[in-house]
């Protein structure tokens, strides 16, 4: 297996599938993390392939206890507070100093949801991410004590669907649905599902409009689309949206500029060589405004 890897994606869907192997997880508010445990210590990749160990070393400390080298996971850190998930506190940590990661993990520390377990030494290494889900789901669920902890899971859709109603307040954002007999579909979008309660769609960052360390909108080109669209405005008075710009700004300063450009909208925008990309919440229709939730 080589790192970082191209985790699996789920595909958005109206209502969750039906039928006899279909398995159900819950769908957290965090950051997408890979967890890597090696001879020498612990990786934390993000969804694309960023090293982030250094900002949840509260995280990478207690699994190089629990977990046995050469183990690898897929799955969610998130912080609770106040009895829910706060997307809030994630973000603030993922785009502050080092200094200032150590006195927000110490405040508020972070928990690793686990929902896939790819390698493991005592079950085949890395020939376990080619095994159906529900082998590797009977792995996972040993993973250790908090602050890792598998996600809750059922093959009961009814089940399933409480959670998706009820457990909102506590910050699940969704269902998952996995094929029990699937392997870890590396890269793709076409073997799980998700339902969620905000739609989303991932954009690939093209530029900028405003300061570079504090842009004020972003160029997107969202999936299925040949031409860039304008985020829409990154306010910078709530602490998440301050988090936020600062955490894009951050990840945008060594971008190099490919001069300046017009959006649809006919807007100008600063042009970047970048491979960033943000989820956005998809406004009415193909041409909706692009609302950024988070960076990938």
């Amino acid at each position: 297996m080589e790192f970082p890897i191209r985790p699996a994606l789920a595909r958005a869907v109206p209502t969750l599938p039906t039928g006899p192997d279909w398995h159900f997880e819950i769908k957290l508010d965090g950051h997408r993390m890979i967890l890597r445990r090696t001879d020498d210590g612990v990786i934390c990749y993000s969804r694309t392939g960023r090293t982030v160990t250094s900002h949840w070393m509260d995280l990478a400390v207690p699994a190089i206890e629990e977990l046995l080298p050469g183990t690898t996971l897929d799955g969610e850190a998130v912080i609770w507070h106040d009895g829910r998930m706060d997307f809030g506190a994630v973000q603030a940590r993922a785009a502050s100093s080092l200094d200032r990661v150590r006195a927000l993990a110490d405040r508020l520390p972070a928990s690793y949801m686990a929902f896939d377990v790819l390698a493991h030494p005592d079950h085949g290494g890395d020939a376990l991410a080619a095994r159906p889900y529900t082998e590797r789901r009977t792995v996972l669920v040993d993973v250790g004590p908090p602050p890792l902890q598998p996600v809750l899971a059922t093959a009961d859709r009814d089940t399933a669907l409480q959670w998706y109603e009820t457990l909102q307040p506590q910050g699940v954002e969704g269902i998952v649905a996995k094929p029990g007999r699937s392997p870890y579909p590396f890269g793709g979008r076409t073997v799980w599902r998700k339902i969620r309660h905000a739609d989303t769609t991932d954009a690939r960052v093209v530029g900028m409009v405003g300061p570079r360390r504090r842009p004020r909108r972003l160029a997107l080109l969202p999936d299925a689309e040949s031409r860039p669209r304008l985020s829409a405005p990154l306010g910078l008075s709530a602490p998440l949206d301050a988090a936020l710009a600062a955490r894009l700004g951050a990840l945008l300063a060594d971008a190099p500029a490919t001069g300046e450009h017009r959006a649809t909208s006919g807007e100008t925008y600063t042009g970047l060589d970048t491979g960033l990309v943000v989820e956005v919440l998809a406004g009415t229709g193909r041409h909706g405004t692009l609302n950024v939730v988070r960076a990938r």
